[in-house]
């Protein structure tokens, strides 16, 4: 009947040393990077290519959409002078 006079069945612990708490975060935090070295894989080969593909697919991109904004320019300019040229005779 000594359990029924405690009121959560846990006995108190004496506090720990900060030197042991310290030293055991550390062990949990080398463990936590070596666990995540252990996972890391080296990149396949198809994986960089397909990245290197993704690269030279956006530069052409770019490239296309820079000449087609300077040739729209081009024709409005084309188009303006021609519909003045209109105007004035």
């Amino acid at each position: 009947m000594a359990i029924l006079g405690r009121s959560n069945g846990y006995s108190k612990v004496d506090k720990e040393d900060p030197e042991e708490l310290i030293h055991r975060r550390a062990q949990f935090l080398i463990y936590k990077v070596m666990e995540q070295a252990k996972c890391r894989r080296k990149p396949s080969f198809i994986r960089i290519r397909l990245c290197r593909l993704k690269v030279k697919i956006g530069r052409r991109l770019k490239k296309l959409r820079k000449s087609v904004s300077v040739s729209i320019s081009a024709a409005r300019i084309g188009v303006y002078k021609q519909v003045m040229n209109q105007l004035k005779t």
